[in-house]
């Protein structure tokens, strides 16, 4: 890792951990093994920020990180599709946390994301939640005011307790562990279906 932070000229303690890079320094961290794949984060982006919903405004997107800081994606902001570009992106974000801008940043728990967003219905995605179509629950949350709907982005785990905690529910779309850019992404086409639906 400090190799790496070397060669780029990046301070070790504002590198992004990426697992493809810092396998070992991963091993001896704390829950590392739920850590390091920041290229899920960039994959999730990138097929959620595409989407008309998003650009419309439909949907707001923020990043919650494992320690505690919240980016929020603003109506506009789209991801270097590069990633190369967004790994900069995010060490610059994640280093200087503007408070305004296309990307904000801030110190934040989940729970206390939820609550400063004022969620009248948050939930939790995983495959130890409750079965249920993604159809459904989009038409669900549909008749709520301002759902949350979490993906987790950790290659490995489970949501923590602090964190199930603050869903008012938790639901497995698939018995089968899916990507979150596949998740994130067909949650979004589901509210489309729906607004499309309300529109005729």
């Amino acid at each position: 890792m400090r190799a790496d932070a070397k060669r780029r000229e990046v301070k070790p303690g504002e590198i992004l951990l990426d697992r493809s890079l810092h396998h070992s320094a991963l091993q001896r961290l704390k829950d590392g093994y739920r850590r390091g794949r920041p290229d899920l984060v960039h994959l999730t982006l990138l097929s959620v920020t595409s989407t008309p919903l998003h650009q419309s405004g439909g949907v707001a997107v923020y990043i919650h990180t494992f320690d505690d800081k919240v980016l929020e994606f603003g109506r506009g902001a789209r991801p270097p599709k590069s990633y190369a570009r967004f790994r900069n992106l995010m060490e610059k974000l994640l280093t200087e946390m503007p408070s305004e801008g296309l990307v904000s940043a801030r110190e934040e728990t989940l729970p206390q994301l939820l609550k400063a967003i004022q969620t009248d219905h948050a939930v939790g995605l995983s495959v130890e939640g409750a079965s249920m179509s993604i159809e459904s629950l989009a038409e669900e949350l549909s008749q709520r005011k301002n759902p949350a709907v979490a993906v987790g982005g950790f290659p490995r785990g489970h949501f923590i307790p602090r964190d199930l905690k603050a869903f008012d529910a938790l639901v497995r779309i698939d018995d089968r562990p899916l990507d979150a850019h596949v998740v994130a992404s067909r949650v979004v086409y589901e509210f489309e279906k729906i607004s499309r639906k309300d529109q005729r």
